[in-house]
This record gives C-alpha cells, structure tokens and sequence, in this order.
C-alpha cells in the first residue's frame, strides 16, 4: 500500500452512506481496510465506496464470528461503524469490548442524531438530519419546499468529513498518550458546524429567515444559475465588487451596477436583465468569453462533460475505471502520494486469507 496512512490497519462494519466512504478514503490515502460483511457473495463491482478494500463476511451472532471480529479489531488501529447506538453493544463489539483486546484502539461512531438524546435510537437519513439543524430551511425557492442537495451536506459533509476528522486527530493524541478513545461523529453535529458562516451573517443582520432571500441562496442576481440558449445553464458566483465587474464587461451589462450591488432593491431588476442577457446566447459560447477570466462565472457540466471538461482532466480529477467514472483520490500529498485501489468483486472474497492469517497470529495485508 502506498500513501501517507501507510501501515494504517482499519476495520469498517458494513453500511450505508457516510462510513463506508470514509473507509474508503482512508483507504486511497494507504490504510488497509477491512469490511466485515454480514452476507457473502453480493455484487460490489459497482461500489466506489469499495475501492481499495478488503472483505470478510462474519457471523457476529455467533461466538465464532465475535472471536474472529474482536481478533481483527485486537491487530486494528481504527474501527468505523454506523450503526444505532447500542447495536455493537449488543453484539459485543462495543467499545469497551474492543478497548478488552485492544486499549490504544481509535473507535469511530458515526450516526445522524447521535449517541444521545430523545432521537438517537430513530431511523433518519440525510434529509432529516438536515432539516433538524436549519440548513434545509434556507435551500431552495422561497415559494416552494426546500430543495433536497443531493445527499451531499448531512451524508458526506457533516457525517464523514466530521468522522475523519476525528479518526485522525484521535491518532494524532495516541502518539503522545498512547490510548485510544471513543469518536461520537453525529450529522446533525457537523452539518451544524458547517453553519459557522450563515449563524455569522444572521447576527449581523446580513442574513435574514427568508428562503431564496440571501446572498448564497439564489437570491443575488450575482450569485446563481442562468438559462442559456440552448436550455444549458451558466453559473454566475461574481460576490467580491471586482468580479462583479469583470462579469458585466464581459456581459455587455451597465457596469455602475456594482455600486448597486448590495442593494436587495435592485436585485429583481439586475436578474431579469441579466437572465435577459445570458439567454441569448449559447452555453459554450459564454463559456468560451469568461474562461480564463475573474468574473466568476463558468458552464454548468453534467457527469460525462465534467469528465472531459479541460481543468479537470489537466488534475485527473474523475477517470473512467472498472467501468465507470470514478472521482480519484483528494487531496494531492507531494512526497506520499495516495492511490485509487481496485474496486472489490464480491462480499467476503478475501474471508479466506483473512481468516488464516488471523489463525496464523496476523492480520495479512492485501489489495482488494
């Protein structure tokens, strides 16, 4: 394995979601990571989520697959799971059944509601957890529901960034005490975090309650999408007096507009004029006059655009693998560079090796 989590040893507990995507970066950037699967022979060829990874398919109602689960987890640095609080417990995976085997070990929690609290033992998704915490509220137009963001802000923003975050400071505080603990990563916790900046222009009367009201929300006429001639969109993010500028030159708009920039007054007039001025030309074609350009504005691209789009294919940053697009490893390091690994098969395709090898007194370490 290479990368800088070299020699890191991960055991993740199957699941949906956040967890198994930060098993897989941690598994681009070098760690070996161990899934243990609950069904042998599923189909994971199509699973990104996989990339990298090994699998083993244990029984842990059993007292053979517990054994077997708390021997991996005894040769581990980091455990990951995403179940309901208690459910490890129950099956004596639990933190403090894993500290038994293993007291410098790393445990990361990772839950929408959390480990505590009136809605910690209830179903939830990236939706719900969203919507508890005031994000929601603000996405989308002012007239209609709030708008779902894909699942990318509570599932992926404030669920696996925030559960790596705290597998790798954790690690950090092991090399001086020499113990592990216990990650609690809660959605609603790091979605909440990732509020800092709207909580910050709500107190100082630069944010209102509003929906498709603000600055970051479709409201500014500067700060949205545009339909062009050919139904593809344009988007316009010109926020600093500057960009804004640049933007209307290019447009061929009344350039003392950015006098007026901030004036919520004049915000419907500045839209309808600009969305006036982008329709009159194709996608590509404004495309091609802003490239290169401070004016913050740029072609909205779907899946196979963005994969042939010049910028991203200068960094690799999407490559079709195995079948299909496939976002590779971020963010860039310059002497321990991380690696996209092989996706996986099928569930329990390396049960055998694992097993011996844990027989044998080690955990071997493989490619998926």
């Amino acid at each position: 394995m290479s990368g800088p989590l070299a020699g890191l040893r991960v055991v993740e507990m199957a699941g949906l979601g956040p967890c198994p995507m930060a098993g897989q970066f941690l598994a681009d950037l070098g760690a070996d990571v161990v899934v243990i699967d609950r069904a042998a022979d599923v189909d994971i060829s199509q699973e990104i989520n996989r990339r990298g990874k090994r699998s083993v398919v244990l029984d842990l109602k059993s007292a053979g697959g517990r054994d077997a689960a708390l021997a991996l987890i005894a040769r581990a640095d980091v455990l990951i799971e995403g179940f309901r609080p208690g459910v490890m417990e129950r099956l004596g995976l639990g933190p403090s059944d894993c500290a038994a085997v293993n007291p410098g070990l790393v445990y990361g929690r990772m839950t929408g509601w959390g480990q505590e609290g009136p809605l910690a033992a209830s179903a939830g998704h990236d939706l719900t957890y969203l919507a508890l915490t005031g994000a929601l509220w603000a996405m989308g137009e002012p007239d209609r529901p709030p708008r779902p963001p894909l699942n990318l802000v509570a599932d992926y923003g404030g669920g696996a960034m925030f559960l790596l975050l705290g597998v790798l400071a954790a690690l950090w505080e092991r090399e001086r005490s020499g113990r592990g603990q216990v990650i609690d990563a809660a959605m609603i916790d790091g979605v909440s975090a990732l509020l800092a900046l709207q909580h910050t222009l709500r107190a100082r009367g630069l944010w209102t309650d509003r929906r498709g009201d603000n600055w970051f929300d479709g409201a500014a006429p500067w700060y949205r999408c545009y339909a062009c001639r050919d139904g593809k969109f344009l988007a316009v993010a010109a926020f600093e007096p500057e960009f804004f500028a640049e933007f209307l030159r290019i447009a061929g708009l009344p350039g003392d507009w950015v006098g007026r920039q901030m004036d919520r007054a004049a915000w419907p007039a500045m839209a309808e004029a600009i969305a006036a001025r982008i329709a009159e030309r194709d996608r590509d074609d404004w495309a091609a006059l802003f490239e290169g350009a401070d004016a913050c504005a740029g072609p909205v691209l779907d899946w196979e655009e963005a994969l042939r789009h010049p910028q991203m294919a200068a960094r690799g940053v999407l490559a079709r693998r195995d079948g299909l697009i496939q976002p590779m490893p971020a963010p860039r390091f310059s002497r321990t560079p991380a690696r996209a690994g092989p996706l996986g098969r099928r569930t329990g395709q390396d049960s055998a090796a694992i097993l011996a090898g844990l027989r044998a007194g080690a955990a071997p370490e493989g490619e998926a």
